[in-house]
């Protein structure tokens, strides 16, 4: 029998797949840092998504971590140390995910954006008390 999950554990269960998908790409012998980059972006972008389906809100259909944010923070201020963690993850979305100027993040960028989304998806979690 398989057993319907609520939406929000839904988009908390993407959200770390994606989690564990940059740090699969981060750490094999042929790091993929563009796309790994692009995987935080969206572990955050989910996360903050099953949160505002918490709270039934309505999901505006966005990549804008940021906007996500905001959206939050009208119902809890606590969001709020999150939005400069936004700002440096919305970009992920699509700048490397496009040939341009430069391929590729530097790996320091790689390993920041990897720590910001795991403790913003962690903070979510302690939110929800999940």
């Amino acid at each position: 029998m398989n057993v319907q999950l609520p939406e929000y554990k839904q988009w908390l269960i993407k959200a770390e797949h994606d989690l564990k998908s940059a740090e699969i790409l981060l750490n094999s012998r042929e790091a993929v840092r563009d796309t790994a980059v692009y995987h935080c972006q969206q572990a955050a972008e989910k996360s903050l998504k099953a949160v505002l389906v918490f709270w039934n809100t309505p999901l505006i259909h966005t990549h804008d971590v940021t906007a996500l944010v905001e959206k939050c923070i009208k119902h809890d201020n606590s969001f709020e140390r999150w939005r400069d963690v936004a700002e440096e993850l919305t970009p992920y979305a699509t700048f490397f995910r496009y040939p341009g100027d430069i391929l590729e993040p530097d790996l320091e960028d790689c390993i920041s954006a990897l720590e910001k989304a795991k403790e913003l998806c962690s903070f979510v979690k302690k939110v929800l008390n999940d």
